[in-house]
C-alpha cells in the first residue's frame, strides 16, 4: 500500500463521518440508522426496531425494510461519486420474512456502473441472520 492509498481511505473517512452527522437530521436518523461499515463498493447498516417500526401486525413494517435498502444502496453511491448528486430511479423489493424487531442489517453492494447510473443489490436480514428481503437498486446522476 502506498501513500496515496492512505490518503484516500482518509478522505473517505472524513467524507461519511461528515455524510453521518448531516443525516442525523434527516429521515435517517428518524428511522434511527447506524453505519457499521461503508466504502464506495459495500456497505452494511444497521437499526434497532423498536415499537415505531412495527406496523398493526406486530412486524416490521415493509416500508422500514424498503428503508434500509435505499438508505444501503444509497450510502454506497453516495461513496462512489461523492463530487455528484444522485437520486433513486428504481428500487424492486422482494419481501421474504418477517420480524417483531430487535436489530436488523442491511448489505448493500455497487454490481454495475456507467457514466449516468449505478446499479446495486441489497439484503436485509435479521440479527438471527434470516434474510428478510432482497433489493435492487438504480440511481442516477443528475
Amino acid at each position: 500500500m502506498d501513500e496515496e492509498w492512505f490518503i484516500q481511505q482518509a478522505d473517505q473517512a472524513g467524507h461519511l463521518t461528515r455524510l453521518a452527522e448531516r443525516a442525523q437530521a434527516t429521515f435517517w436518523g428518524v428511522l434511527g440508522c447506524e453505519v457499521v461499515q461503508a466504502s464506495g463498493n459495500k456497505a452494511t447498516i444497521c437499526l434497532d426496531a423498536t415499537e415505531r417500526h412495527l406496523n398493526l401486525l406486530g412486524i416490521v413494517h415493509g416500508g422500514v425494510l424498503m428503508s434500509l435498502l435505499d438508505n444501503a444502496m444509497g450510502l454506497v453511491v453516495m461513496l462512489a461519486m461523492p463530487d455528484e448528486r444522485t437520486v433513486t430511479a428504481n428500487l424492486n423489493t422482494q419481501f421474504l420474512a418477517s420480524s417483531k424487531g430487535g436489530v436488523i442489517v442491511c448489505e448493500a453492494e455497487l454490481v454495475h456502473r456507467t457514466k449516468r447510473s449505478l446499479t446495486l443489490q441489497a439484503q436485509v436480514k435479521d440479527d438471527g441472520g434470516k434474510l428478510l428481503g432482497l433489493g435492487m437498486g438504480t440511481y442516477r446522476i443528475i
